[in-house]
């Protein structure tokens, strides 16, 4: 009766035990997912620098799939190339012939001209600068005053300036210098205005003085890259010190229309709505153009592809019969493309656009009104939608189950990705759709992970408790296809291997019951350890013996191969064990008996699978190429060979060290087969000393096959001496010429040997 009691307490603590994890892993599969989208939500409302680069991947996408087409607009590049560089000469090029090329575009019609480069320094090529260098004599000091009367390149180019619509470039740098440039046009803003949203830089380097008066426009051509380095969006407005300084694109329009001034709008001021915030510049009004803009005045850069028409190379533009329609009227950026200059950036169309291109897509979509913008509302947008999907996920997965949610999860994504498709193709809106389905994944994810987990702890509890019984791989198969367990099999080509100890009887007199038993494991384990190493699956131990099988229950090509090497390193192990049980014999006082094994390995036709009853049952295999492999092992003994393979595994391991034995009928078949030794892998096989004796052993066969017995014997003392360790071999090859000799085999005889024992 107490024992009764006992056990129903212990049924009932397991049943509570169970029913607690049961319910602790039902919230668990709640409670992770909340707590992971908890964490994703924050992570997009404080938007570290990361989250915005993968936003960008996104729209990146976007533009690759669908860029800007071009559309023919009075926008030109004068590209200072590679082939203008050859034919003009290197640059810089001196100022007078600069000043050259911006009279030539003034006469061609250009409406302005702006130069995406910086003359911050006096022109080496000046007849004063030159005479400079000249060393002091009297020879030179004539030749000096003539040359200084010369009229200087800087003043050339200057007066050439002066006479047309030039917007000279300059840079922006954060290392601090008193240099400010010049500022053609002012800025309205109500209060701080854009000075709260614009980085500060603490220098600059500008043209030289004269140049910079003379130009009708000033513009900053420096990029910002993101933190990838990628060129996406270009900045308008540009901030040094309290002053703000226009972009070279923004002076090249304002220039174009004759507008006095820049007026620049902010959310939260100058009457722009923000919900309340100040969230940044909003527009950037130039004359009769108002650019929408990011926080901190950037134009999103909606980039065409590749648009030969856009760009003229600078060399061309001297030639008479240049055609003026080109660049009359046009807004002309002068650049360079060539690869010595380094003036390139890598963009979301092409990773060495170069940067005078981004000015010309910058005046082109302005000029088109095809912008790109990230609206104020879509922040907030974006989060409505992760919430609501990642609330909708979370009460539908424990409900539905993974299968429907998965369905559910993917109309999210889809619709997700379908709207900020439509919103940029046919708005130029970007609206991130990553987070929204980084969501659904995460929230899914972890959901199915835990419910995998749960699984996968079950099964796992299944696996222990069989692998004591069965195969690790056999039971690993069971528990993805449960299916498998029942009775039958399948027809598959496998190789077989049977060892067996030799003289087992002798060695197992040095030892009482307990301490056979522990050689035998001493045994069995490093032989089943390289057995199962090379993919192989020990289908029984029968006393001494190990029964083993490749290509089942798991596909394995390289079988033979593998069975092959298993072969040769039980051996090869057996050798390396010979002193470690010579050594405890000698400390426990007993004779130390070798211990020797024979490999039997036959490839062929089997069948494989669980053979027994519905009671039990063992996964096994079946077959005559079985029963041959087994008798091969038995053959190992009278041949003295260590391991006999069959003719198919020799057909499949052809690269192997091996050696033909015999032609056998080994006991229970009616057919003969070809037998083989194995004696190394494919390196020993190379070598000149085993080639010469396969070819030796190979003719004396021939010559025993022919009844040659004479030669067969020659040979045959020839085969002694080949090194190999045969002896056993060569001595019953012998003994059964000899007999030949005196009992000839009867009429008809093709060499076979009958085998009268297993």
């Amino acid at each position: 009766m107490a024992q009764r009691e006992g056990s129903a307490k212990v049924a009932a603590a397991i049943r509570w035990y169970k029913a607690r994890r049961s319910t602790f892993q039902g919230w668990a599969q709640v409670v992770v997912p909340a707590v992971l989208f908890l964490g994703l939500v924050s992570v997009r409302v404080a938007e570290p620098g990361w989250v915005e680069q993968i936003q960008h991947k996104a729209f990146d996408a976007f533009q690759r799939a669908k860029p800007r087409p071009y559309e023919p607009v009075p926008v030109r590049i004068i590209d200072i190339d590679d082939e203008s560089l050859r034919r003009l000469g290197q640059w810089p090029w001196p100022r007078t012939q600069v000043a050259q090329l911006v009279r030539r575009l003034s006469d061609l019609g250009a409406a302005v001209v702006a130069f995406d480069a910086v003359f911050a320094e006096p022109d080496r090529t000046s007849p004063s600068r030159v005479a400079e260098l000249w060393p002091k004599s009297a020879e030179t000091e004539n030749l000096r005053r003539q040359l200084t009367r010369l009229p200087d390149h800087d003043r050339v180019l200057a007066q050439a300036i002066s006479q047309a619509a030039v917007v000279l470039g300059f840079a922006l740098v954060a290392e601090p210098n008193d240099v400010v440039p010049a500022v053609k046009a002012p800025f309205s803003y109500g209060g701080d205005g854009p000075l709260l949203y614009l980085d500060d830089f603490r220098g600059a380097v500008t043209d030289l003085p004269a140049l910079e008066e003379a130009a009708a426009g000033n513009g900053c051509f420096s990029f910002l890259p993101e933190l990838d380095g990628m060129a996406r969006r270009a900045p308008l407005i540009f901030r040094r010190g309290q002053t703000l300084l226009p972009a070279l694109s923004a002076e090249v329009l304002r220039v174009a229309q004759g507008a006095s001034n820049y007026a620049v709008k902010s959310s939260g001021a100058s009457g722009e709505g923000g919900y309340g915030q100040h969230t940044g510049i909003s527009k950037i009004k130039i004359g009769r153009y108002v650019i929408p803009t990011d926080s901190k005045g950037r134009v999103w850069v909606y980039f065409t592809e590749d648009a030969p028409e856009r760009t003229v190379s600078a060399w061309r533009v001297f030639n008479k019969g240049f055609d003026k329609s080109i660049i009359e009227g046009g807004m002309v950026f002068v650049g360079t493309s060539a690869a010595g200059l380094k003036d390139m950036r890598a963009t979301p169309l092409n990773p060495a656009l170069p940067g005078v291109e981004m000015h010309a897509n910058v005046v082109e979509q302005v000029l088109l009104g095809r912008f790109l913008q990230r609206p104020d509302w879509a922040t907030g947008a974006e989060l409505i939608y992760m919430v609501l999907l990642g609330c909708l996920l979370l009460v539908l997965l424990p409900r539905l189950g993974a299968a429907w949610c998965a369905l559910v999860g993917g109309a999210g994504m889809a619709a997700a990705v379908g709207f900020s498709w439509r919103m940029f193709a046919d708005r130029g809106l970007l609206i991130d759709p990553v987070f929204p389905c980084l969501t659904i994944l995460v929230v899914y994810m972890s959901s199915s992970l835990i419910n995998y987990l749960k699984s996968e702890t079950e099964r796992r509890q299944v696996r222990n408790a069989f692998s004591r019984y069965m195969h690790p791989k056999l039971v690993a198969e069971l528990a993805k296809h449960p299916e498998k367990l029942r009775l039958g099999g399948e027809t598959r080509d496998m190789t077989i291997l049977f060892c067996d100890i030799r003289g087992f009887t002798t060695i197992s007199e040095q030892f009482d019951a307990h301490g056979l038993t522990q050689m035998i494991n001493k045994f069995l384990t490093p032989m089943t350890g390289i057995i199962m190493d090379r993919s192989g699956y020990i289908d029984k131990y029968i006393g001494d013996c190990i029964m083993a099988f490749w290509n089942a229950p798991l596909d394995d090509p390289e079988h033979a191969r593998n069975a092959c090497q298993a072969a040769l390193a039980m051996h090869q192990r057996l050798a390396e064990l010979e002193g470690v049980w010579k050594a405890e014999a000698a400390a426990e006082g007993r004779k130390f008996v070798p211990i020797h094994i024979g490999v039997g390995l036959n490839t062929g036709l089997c069948c494989v699978g669980n053979m027994g009853s519905d009671q039990r049952f063992n996964y096994s295999v079946l077959g005559d190429d079985v029963n041959l492999a087994s008798r091969l092992e038995g053959q190992s003994k009278p041949y003295g060979v260590n391991t006999i393979i069959g003719p198919r595994t020799r057909e499949l391991v052809a690269e192997f060290a091996a050696l033909e034995l015999d032609l056998i009928r080994v006991k229970g078949k009616t057919k003969p087969v070809r037998i083989f030794t194995l004696l190394g892998d494919a390196r020993k096989a190379q070598e000149p000393g085993f080639q010469r004796h396969v070819q030796v052993h190979d003719r004396m066969l021939a010559a025993y096959r022919a009844q040659k017995w004479d030669e067969a014997l020659a040979l045959l003392a020839e085969c002694r001496g080949g090194g190999l360790p045969l002896e056993k071999l060569h001595d019953c090859y012998e003994e059964r010429i000899l007999d030949f000799q005196l009992h000839p085999p009867a009429a008809g005889w093709d060499g076979t040997f009958t085998a009268t024992s297993k």
